[in-house]
């Protein structure tokens, strides 16, 4: 998958006391590239210190097949994916805490190349986990 990134930050889920600052400070900046909602917008993480409690980069990117990928999810790549409760208000937030648990479990056996939640024009959201 050929992505366009728009923007991108460096952080760590468990040891940036700023995290939730910098990721709504990331998704605010994107917005005012993102005037087109008819597309699909991905929030791609990647760069992967290690595993979930490591540092890793979220960069925010759209399909764009006009100019050259600034991103590119390799197509080899298999995925389990997670469907996120919209109307639940923290719905993503419970979806990852749910995958972390599968993966302590041992029942989730994650890749950590490229993992992406896929925002879809309709209000749908996917979270699409590499696994070995």
């Amino acid at each position: 998958m050929r992505l366009k990134m728009i923007n991108s930050i460096k952080t760590n889920n468990f040891s940036d006391n700023l995290l939730m600052e910098k990721i709504t400070g990331l998704w605010k900046e994107a917005s005012n590239h993102l005037k087109d909602r008819d597309m699909n917008i991905y929030g791609v993480y990647h760069d992967y210190e290690s595993d979930y409690k490591g540092d890793y980069r979220l960069s925010i990117a759209i399909e764009d097949s006009k100019s050259d990928p600034s991103l590119e999810i390799p197509d080899h790549e298999k995925y389990e994916i997670f469907k996120v409760d919209t109307k639940e208000e923290q719905g993503i937030i419970t979806t990852w805490k749910m995958i972390w648990e599968r993966e302590k479990s041992g029942a989730l056996k994650r890749a950590y190349t490229y993992d992406f939640e896929k925002y879809d024009p309709d209000g749908e959201i996917e979270i699409y986990i590499a696994i070995k």
